[in-house]
């Protein structure tokens, strides 16, 4: 059939014939076939990301104990919540491959934007739970063992890099895997704010440091958790496109 064309995109037999039941036309299933191609691709960079994400999570909250760093099991809160989204925004994708229906008129496209909203909304709840923990450091602080914190640290941003690059094709043209990336590229600059505040650590034993970065990380994750709500926001009330 048109909709299985070697590389082009292969629908699976029981989806095909599920969106021929529904009277679709030979060109409507050549732009399935384009459509399946595209979303096979992003779903392949979810799943690697995924992966790494876990990986990191593991690595910093093993590594947040044995070093007594609050700024690395802070970190892996925030990755657990990314790890969560990036979940959330693959069985998004998932679902909107299915038909529209008498009652689904879009079928499940809409659940993209939703899964972006739920991501926007995620990310500000981020920002907030690090600003809190940056005052505490800031009234508090305390020593950590700044060298295993850094090898930690330096892992999770190599496995945040990787992440990203495999969802930054797809970030410029679908929302959701913008919200996606954008949650990666979070915890990537937290990683690098825990990096450099274990170099400052380890050769003048100023803690205070990690708060410091902490509030810089809240002003970026925060910037786009705002951006990710107002583009969502602005498809679901059926705005002009921009």
């Amino acid at each position: 059939s048109i909709v299985n064309q070697g590389r082009r995109g292969r629908v699976q037999p029981w989806l095909e014939r599920l969106y021929r039941k529904k009277g679709m036309s030979r060109a409507a299933l050549g732009e399935l076939s384009e459509y399946y191609a595209m979303t096979r691709g992003i779903t392949r960079g979810f799943v690697i990301a995924i992966g790494l994400t876990a990986v990191t999570l593991i690595a910093e909250l093993i590594g947040g104990f044995w070093t007594n760093s609050l700024a690395l099991l802070s970190d892996a809160a925030h990755v657990f919540m990314d790890l969560f989204a990036l979940v959330l925004s693959l069985t998004a994708i998932q679902l909107a491959r299915f038909p529209a229906s008498d009652t689904r008129t879009y079928g499940w496209h809409r659940a993209e934007i939703l899964a972006s909203l739920i991501n926007g909304t995620t990310l500000l709840l981020i920002a907030f739970g690090i600003l809190g923990e940056a005052w505490n450091r800031l009234i508090h602080p305390e020593a950590v063992k700044s060298k295993e914190m850094f090898i930690i640290a330096t892992i999770g941003l190599i496995m945040n890099l990787v992440a990203a690059g495999r969802l930054h094709g797809h970030s410029h043209d679908d929302l959701n895997v913008r919200s996606a990336f954008l949650h990666v590229i979070g915890d990537a600059i937290a990683s690098i704010g825990v990096i450099i505040g274990g170099i400052i650590m380890l050769y003048t034993g100023w803690f205070v440091i990690d708060a410091l970065i902490s509030l810089a990380i809240v002003l970026i994750i925060g910037w786009g958790a705002i951006r990710i709500l107002r583009q969502a926001g602005h498809i679901l009330l059926e705005g002009v496109p921009s």
